[in-house]
């Protein structure tokens, strides 16, 4: 469907990035269709809802430091959507425990990291469920073909705000895009999920652990809006995750299990839940060090924290620039 100036948008990828650029042309007045593979709107910001509560198991916080970042965060506060994370943040290595001394102030969607995402998703027209395969051009316009036979198109312009590996067969219709995309390297990263009857005695809500298989482990319930419940979520390092990226998931979570409990100094209790999910996509590694990739004579796009950087800071300034250069060029 045409928005008010009778032109439409697709965007592919319903992340940060996708979801900035998306706002950035629904507010110009452009009709814009969200397309993802997922039940919802998160990407790498989704939440993994158990029995006793629910997880933040992709990005854990974010941080605001460039101007039009701190006005957006101050929206979506004002909007009840993010709100601070006051935890006790430090490393942690073989049971040494050191606070961080940082004055940084680290936000989070609320009540869960998704709830941000979901809130910009509001006045879109979302598709879920739907996992894009081939993207084409004819003389209508952009048309994307899905798995399982849905097709939906033409559209006047298209956004692919999906990782790397999963952008380059998309955006095979514009080879140079396609070409500087595969120029971006991102790790995998190992989640685990674990939920206990009890609090555990450590004396962080957020920790970077050090010397272990482990680089970040975080008390979920600590988080502001959390159901209460001693839930923590685990990331393993790249390296670790991409030396163990096919191994069984219960190995996964026998294996980070036991490094928590030795970079805690603890015996961990027999949780009462315990799971795993594998982010193929979760770090990049190796940035573009451009803020988006545009092929203004077919009115396709290229966006995501890969083009700057692997904060959601970054996927949002990729996302926004991207639609203000839609937008510039279909004013």
């Amino acid at each position: 469907m045409a928005g008010s100036d009778g032109r439409s948008v697709l965007v592919i990828g319903a992340g940060m990035a996708g979801l900035a650029c998306a706002s950035v042309l629904s507010e110009r007045g452009l009709a814009v269709t969200v397309l993802d593979k997922a039940h919802g709107a998160g990407g790498r910001a989704s939440t993994r809802r158990a029995p006793d509560g629910s997880f933040d198991h992709g990005a854990q916080y974010f941080t605001a430091r460039a101007p039009a970042f701190v006005a957006a965060v101050e929206q979506w506060e004002a909007a009840g959507a993010v709100a601070r994370w006051a935890g006790r943040i430090g490393t942690l290595a073989h049971g040494r425990i050191e606070a961080a001394t940082d004055a940084l102030v680290r936000w989070v969607g609320a009540p869960r990291m998704s709830t941000l995402l979901r809130h910009l998703c509001n006045g879109l027209d979302a598709c879920f469920e739907h996992r894009a395969i081939t993207l084409r051009r004819d003389r209508a316009g952009w048309r994307v073909a899905c798995q399982g036979g849905a097709s939906l198109g033409p559209f006047d312009v298209a956004v692919v705000a999906t990782p790397p590996p999963q952008a380059i067969p998309l955006l095979d219709a514009a080879p140079p895009l396609a070409a500087e995309a595969a120029r971006a390297e991102v790790d995998p990263c190992w989640a685990v999920m674990l939920g206990f009857d009890r609090p555990l005695p450590i004396a962080l809500d957020g920790a970077f652990v050090q010397d272990s298989p482990l680089a970040w482990a975080a008390r979920d319930g600590s988080k502001p809006g959390r159901p209460p419940g001693e839930r923590w979520v685990l990331h393993a390092s790249a390296q670790w995750s991409a030396a163990h990226v096919d191994a069984p998931r219960e190995e996964i979570v026998s294996s980070l299990r036991a490094a928590f409990g030795t970079a805690a100094g603890i015996a961990l209790p027999e949780p009462l839940h315990q799971d795993a999910h594998r982010w193929l996509y979760a770090q990049t590694r190796r940035p573009l060090d451009v803020p988006c990739l545009l092929d203004p004579a077919q009115a396709i796009g290229a966006c995501g924290d890969w083009c700057l950087g692997g904060r959601l800071e970054s996927a949002w300034q990729s996302g926004h620039a991207l639609g203000k250069a839609l937008a510039a060029r279909l004013a």
